[in-house]
């Protein structure tokens, strides 16, 4: 079948209208109809091959929602008429250790979606469906796709760091990410402390659900939370004062990154070895992850804010998401 995409044809253009060739699904392959598709700053990354890994002509989009209307003869999980998402993971070789123990995220052989194929800024996309995951009645469609990419991030590096309920939980930052992680966070039974550089967002920040907000000033070193945090989650893409963030770990806490710091980290060891802190990085997550965080989402009702926007106006939209503009996610639309 021939796909209508949208494809940025050499780094940096604005996506012009292009069309490929699918063929038909086999085995674990699916086709669906894209229904919506979130637009997240690494579509950027990859328009502009900022990481050196695009293939031009690039059809963005890795937060895809549609409806499953072609399967392969080795499809079993999902069928016809199915409402699924899809997010940054295009396969994995799914026999390695990592594989094997349920992070397919950490396979060596992981599969960007838009690194190794179109993505879903088009009519139909063709993916495997062992990465295609059932959407829950509870979702709506024009909010369920940064959940496949933002609302995985959080959650899993959240649940890797020992989230459960009852805990001192900070976030670093009230962005696309962190508004998901302050949801998560609070609506699983934790106190949450947020911090931010804004004071609109530290309002914002308690309607999510924080207990708590520190307002960073410029150039100034943040003020401790009124208590030690077992979890410090970073959304932020910028290095900070981490001896400060440091300090104000409790005994056992773990720093948790999800933000690319723009330069090495600077963390002095004393404190570390002092109360056992732990530093750990995580990126998206595995299946079983991604199954539970749609589940608890759908069960807490917790959802990103979105901007929606026609599929048309995709250059308008990335160009908003390039200047920040954008509270605090921006998706496009088949359906408007």
């Amino acid at each position: 079948m021939k796909i209508q995409g949208l494809a940025a044809k050499t780094s940096g253009a604005e996506l012009e209208p292009y069309s490929y060739e699918a063929p038909s699904p086999q085995n674990f392959q699916c086709i669906i109809k894209v229904l919506s598709c979130g637009i997240c700053h690494s579509d950027l990354h990859m328009v502009d091959n900022d990481w050196e890994m695009s293939n031009y002509p690039i059809i963005p989009g890795h937060e895809v929602i549609g409806e499953v209307i072609e399967i392969g003869s080795q499809v079993n999980h999902i069928k016809v008429g199915d409402r699924v998402g899809i997010g940054w993971q295009r396969t994995s070789c799914l026999s390695c250790r990592d594989c094997l123990r349920g992070s397919e995220n950490l396979c060596d052989e992981m599969q960007a979606l838009i690194a190794t194929g179109p993505g879903g800024f088009a009519d139909y996309l063709e993916v495997d469906s062992r990465f295609a995951f059932a959407i829950p009645d509870g979702i709506k469609t024009n909010v369920a796709g940064p959940l496949l990419c933002g609302g995985i991030t959080v959650y899993s590096a959240l649940r890797y760091a020992g989230m459960g309920s009852g805990l001192e939980i900070g976030v670093i930052g009230v962005g696309g990410l962190g508004h998901l992680a302050v949801q998560f966070a609070s609506k699983l039974g934790n106190r949450v402390t947020v911090f931010t550089t804004s004071k609109d967002k530290a309002e914002f920040a308690h309607q999510l659900g924080a207990n708590e907000t520190v307002i960073v000033e410029k150039n100034q070193p943040p003020s401790a939370p009124s208590q030690p945090l077992n979890i410090l989650l970073s959304t932020v893409p910028a290095s900070i004062d981490w001896a400060s963030y440091i300090d104000f770990l409790d005994s056992d806490g773990t720093l948790t990154l999800v933000g690319v710091p723009d330069a090495p980290l600077s963390i002095p060891g004393f404190p570390l070895l002092m109360k056992r802190r732990r530093i750990l990085g995580s990126v998206i997550g595995g299946r079983a992850m991604m199954q539970e965080m749609l589940s608890v989402a759908e069960r807490y009702q917790i959802e990103p804010i979105v901007e929606i926007f026609p599929m048309e106006k995709v250059n308008e939209a990335m160009e908003k998401v390039r200047n920040n503009q954008v509270r605090y996610r921006a998706v496009l639309s088949h359906q408007l």
